[in-house]
Formats: C-alpha cells, structure tokens, sequence
C-alpha cells in the first residue's frame, strides 16, 4: 500500500471496507483489535488510524517509544483477536503526518477481542457505515454461513420422535436401497437417524436435531419448528398463471415432488443420429434434479423465503434465500465446493438424490450442454439470494448430434472443459488461452492441455503465436455442427480484416514490422511476411530498412488516398 492509494481512500471517504480512526485523544490498542475484528466479519478491508471521520489527516501517535514498530502492532493485533487476525501494518506519511495503514483480511471465522467483544461493519441507522453489535441470531447465520456451524446438527430441545413422519423414514430406505449406502434400507428410524447424525441420546432421552425434523418431520412440526422452510413451484403461460403450489414438506418428499412436477412439462425434441433416435428434453434431467437438491440442501435456513421453483416458456428459474456459501463465488463456482451444511449434503448423497458431493453444478453444466443449450446462468445471485436461470427454448440438435457423434466415435464423452471451448467457440470464432480459462475455470496449464488434446482429435484447430495465439474450431467440426458458412467466414474474411488492421495500425503509429503484424493479426511470422509482401506488392505499402531495421510504411499516394 502506497501513499497515493491511501490518500485516494481518504479522499473517496469511509465505506464498508474502509474505516477512519483519530488517534489524537489517543486510540489503545483494545480499541484498535475492535476495529481490526469489525471489518473482518465484514468484507474485510483497510483501517487507517490518524484520520477523523471527516478525512481530515490529523495523524497517528507512536505506540513504541519514539516510533511505531509495524511488526510488532501485527503481533498485538494477533494477541488480542480470537480466532487470531493476521494483518498487514504500514507507516504512510502523508502532508507530513504519519497515518497507520492496517489491511485486514476477511476472516473465515466469526472473529472477537480476546475480551470478549463482537462486532460487525454495516449501515447504522443513519445509513452511513460503521463498527454495530454482532447479535446472537446474527452471529449464528454468519457462523452457517461460513461452515463454522452446521442447521442441521442444531438440537430442537421440545420437538420428539412424534413430530418426525414414519413414512419420511421409509421414503429414505427406498431411496437408500437402490444406491451402495443399502444399508441405511435395513436401519429402523432411530438407527437410520442416527446414521445419519440427526438424532441423539439415549432411547429413553432421544435428542431430535433440526436435521432430522428437515429430512423426516411432519409438515406441521416444520412450520412450528423451522418455518423458515417452504417451497413454491410456479407455471406461468404468458402473464397467467397455469400453476402455484407452497408447501412445508420434508426435504426428501420435496426434492420428489417438485422434481416429478417439473417433469410433467419437459417435453422432447427427437433426432436421428446413424440408426438411433435419440431424444432431447427441454430440460436435462441430470440438471433439473441436481438444482432442486442444491437449492434444498444450501439454502440458508435462517433467513425466511421460500425456495421457488419457476418455470416459463423461456427458463427455468430456482432461487433459494442465502448468498454463495463463504468463499464461493461466480468465478470458482464449478471448482469450489463449500456446502452451508454437510450434514443434509451428506443425507442427499446417501439416498441417491445427488450422485456425488460437491460436483452438482458441474453436472448442471454439462448436461446442459449436452442438450444444445447455453450454460446455467447465475449471475443474478447476490449476498441474499442464490438465483440459477436454465434455458427452456428449442436446442441446437446439430450441436446435440455432434456432441453424441464424437462421444461413440472416439470412445471418450467430451468433458466439461471440451463441452465449455465448443460452446465458446461458436459464440466466438477466435479466443485466446486467457480467456477460456476464464471460462472453464481452470489455470491456463489445465486450459492449454485440454486445447492440445482437441487439436490432436481434429475438434479445434491454433492460430497464431506467442501471446497472439487464438484457438478456433475446425472446418471439419464447423462441417459436423452444420456450419460450413462459419468456417469460410472465419478464414476468408481474414486477410481482408488483416490488412485493414495492418493499415490502421501504419496510420497510427507511422510504420509496422513484421513481429508488430504477426502479432497485431494473431498469425504466424510467416504468416505475416506474406500478408505485408502481398501489400508491398499491389503498392499499398512501401518497404523501408533492412533486416531487423525492415519495416513497412504507406506511400505518400497512399498516404493521401
């Protein structure tokens, strides 16, 4: 951190991530662990000590004799915060004041003053930002939030086997039954809560967790209990409405239920593919089921809401209330798997509703792909709700046939990376490493080695070198997707593109090399020799220079033309 990053800060004035602490009555350092502790439960961000709220610099006193020691304030900061905060100190003089600069990290843990104190940055009545209580309830969400606390493993003292539905109980033995946790099928309810890990004690003094109540309760114990539970599936044609059903079923019969609805609308499209007719849902069922068990088992129980299940002529739209759990975001959502209760995921698991832990929106992605269709789209979720929008319109079947074409013929399924570039790449013709790691969500070596292996099977074909290297897919693949006028357009209106870029570039900046052209049009060095001969040739550009000091500049008749 800088001094003009600072004085940037105080010029833009305090926020959510950015706190202003005068130190000229003298700020302790229990006080300076509160502040430290408040933003950490927060988004994290920079206390700058030294600076009335105002912005005016007033600046910050020595705290070790004549100075201040920044590595020993990190130390203190450490000793005095439970679980300990490890911050970043730094001395900035600025208009001969000295301010401490203090980054702190957001923790991933509820985070309080060796005495005892909990407090949390957010709005104050006065709609400004500032340091307030972190209540119990409070506290308690944002322990969920970040897994440090499981709903589900929450003792419900009154509530006792009477308020769980026997039939619950053998709805999971089904379940379990026709998956390897078959064992769970032999458990009585007690034993299978158990298992579990809803339910507690001794047979005489059984303790019910809000597990078992979510899994196995009767609707009316839920509503008593956790009415922050409910679902709601809607159909809607145009503005009216063909259907609206709440209910406060347990999460089992929901994840049936609501799953058996959706069904009910999931028309198919039907292509022919060698002597297979091979049918194409509207909506993947792979997807449809991961979603409802995801939005079942990561909604955050403590916030009211329904989980609501919309379906239109164009998406089909789930949202559950609570963000992204902690450390989950659009950026990491297929490599990051931090469910908000590991209990429930785990139930889900072993009755054979979700097939393995932690990978359901990889399997929302691929089997949506797989359908002809754009990716899942999540970007409407925020820190209160997760929303997730599937397309619902006609599928691409030239895209479905070629997919289930390659898979027979290689004898590999494509991956979700394979599945991702091939998307992205008839969107975009020509994209660079960069950016389709950006959207698998791989490191660009993970990237590189899944574009080498779709080289080498003929799907994607480079162009380019060094940093202009651009993939594109082949005319063969262009060919099999039915798209023969993509590939032409792609390499056909090349030079003409290439030479204009050439040109544009000469007139802005005088001349051109050979180097500055390959990489300007993204091609070979070759490449470009050819490109900038063909142009000399035809006079629309002269050579001037020799060898490494050639380079190529427009005539002065071009010039005017």
């Amino acid at each position: 951190m800088i001094a003009d990053e600072v004085a940037d800060y105080i010029k833009q004035g305090e926020s959510l991530t950015v706190e202003f602490k005068s130190d000229r009555a003298g700020f302790s350092d229990d006080k300076l662990a509160e502040a430290v502790t408040c933003l950490a439960n927060g988004k994290g961000g920079t206390l700058l000590v030294g600076v009335e709220d105002d912005g005016t610099i007033t600046g910050a006193r020595p705290r070790h004799g004549d100075t201040t020691d920044p590595l020993r304030l990190q130390a203190t900061i450490s000793n005095k915060t439970v679980p300990p905060v490890v911050t970043e100190v730094k001395l900035i003089e600025i208009s001969d004041k000295v301010v401490l600069a203090i980054s702190v990290p957001q923790s991933d843990f509820v985070t309080g003053t060796a005495r005892g104190l909990y407090v949390r940055r957010a709005l104050g009545g006065d709609g400004r930002p500032g340091c307030v209580p972190f209540l119990a309830h409070e506290m308690l969400a944002e322990r969920i939030q970040r897994s440090e606390t499981d709903y589900a493993l929450i003792a419900e003292p009154q509530a006792t086997m009477d308020d769980l539905d026997p039939h619950e109980f053998e709805r999971m033995r089904r379940l379990a039954g026709l998956t390897t946790s078959s064992v769970l099928s032999t458990l009585d309810d007690v034993e299978l809560g158990r298992a579990l890990n809803v339910i507690d004690g001794k047979d005489d003094a059984l303790i019910v967790r809000r597990g078992a109540l979510l899994l196995f309760g009767h609707p009316t114990s839920i509503q008593r209990f956790i009415p922050t539970h409910e679902t709601a599936f809607q159909v809607t044609d145009n503005t009216s409405v063909r259907q609206n059903i709440f209910a406060h079923d347990p999460l089992l019969k929901s994840a049936e239920t609501l799953y058996d609805q959706l069904q009910r609308y999931n028309d198919e499209e039907e292509i022919d593919i060698g002597l297979t007719r091979v049918a194409v849902p509207r909506m993947s069922p792979i997807a449809v089921r991961e979603i409802i068990a995801n939005a079942l088992v990561h909604r955050d129980y403590t916030l009211m809401g329904p989980l609501a299940v919309r379906l239109n002529s164009d998406e089909l739209v789930v949202e559950n209330p609570g963000g992204f759990p902690h450390g989950v975001t659009l950026d990491n959502l297929l490599t990051s798997s931090r469910p908000r209760s590991r209990t429930l995921s785990e139930a889900f698991f072993r009755s054979g509703l979700v097939e393995r832990v932690g990978r359901g929106v990889n399997r929302v992605y691929e089997s949506t792909l797989r359908t002809g269709r754009t990716v899942p789209d999540y970007t409407r979720s925020d820190s209160f709700n997760v929303r997730v929008s599937l397309p619902t319109g006609s599928a691409d079947l030239a895209v479905v046939k070629f997919i289930v074409e390659h898979d027979e013929r290689s004898g590999r399924p494509f991956s979700l990376p394979e599945l991702q570039i091939v998307h992205a790449l008839l969107d975009g013709p020509r994209i660079r490493l960069g950016e389709l790691a950006r959207i698998t969500q791989m490191s660009e070596t993970a990237t590189r080695s899944t574009l080498t292996r779709m080289v080498e099977s003929g799907v994607v074909e480079l162009r380019g070198n060094g940093r202009a290297r651009q993939y594109t897919l082949t005319a063969a693949t262009y060919r099999k997707l039915s798209s023969k006028a993509g590939y032409v357009r792609v390499q056909d209106f090349e030079p003409m593109q290439q030479e204009q870029m050439v040109l544009t570039y000469v007139r802005a900046h005088g001349s051109i090399s050979r180097r500055e052209a390959a990489e300007l049009c993204a091609v070979t060095s070759e490449s470009a020799k050819a490109l900038l001969q063909e142009m000399r040739k035809r006079g629309v550009l002269n050579l001037v220079g020799e060898r490494r000091g050639a380079r190529y500049v427009i005539p002065d008749t071009g010039r005017a033309q």
